[in-house]
């Protein structure tokens, strides 16, 4: 049976290099059936790195959670040249995150879903919103339009020539 998942997506080297390869990696193995708009964003923790390229894919799949994750995701990271070190926000060529699931909630070692970040970075929460504005989020019955409407916008810049070449590969 398929599922319907959404994917975030990062990138602060070469990114914009780096969101079309993972792209066309993700379909070959994934129906991808929505691109929100890719949002330019400075690095958390005010840490010295190049702007992030975040944006939200919607697929639709057969892999379970699991498989998804470790299976398709971390390989098509690989492929890319990602390195994962003990530091959480080191700049990464791709960052590819289940956001949700269907309307799963998993909580095991290794995985997340709801992904906890979506309640705190408007760089995931708004591109999720644009995909799918009526998500109640399963883990706390909150819709996303409640989580969004406490955060600040002020710093998300829309990066509308990358939406478009990432939306002309559907």
């Amino acid at each position: 049976m398929s599922e319907t998942a959404y994917i975030g997506v990062g990138s602060n080297i070469d990114p914009e290099k780096h969101l079309i390869e993972a792209m066309k990696l993700l379909m070959k193995k994934i129906k991808v059936t929505g691109i929100s708009t890719v949002y330019r964003s400075h690095a958390l923790e005010g840490r010295q790195q190049a702007d992030y390229l975040n944006g939200v894919w919607r697929i639709s799949t057969e892999f379970d959670a699991f498989a998804l994750k470790y299976s398709v995701l971390r390989k098509i990271e690989a492929a890319l040249g990602r390195v994962r070190s003990s530091d959480l926000y080191a700049s990464r060529t791709i960052d590819l995150d289940i956001l949700l699931f269907g309307n799963q909630i998993i909580k095991k070692e290794g995985l997340t879903v709801p992904d906890p970040d979506i309640y705190s970075r408007v760089f995931i929460a708004e591109p999720l919103f644009e995909l799918a504005p009526e998500t109640i989020i399963p883990d706390t019955d909150t819709d996303l339009k409640t989580v969004l409407a406490s955060m600040d916008h002020s710093e998300l810049k829309k990066d509308n020539a990358i939406t478009t070449l990432l939306r002309r590969l559907l």
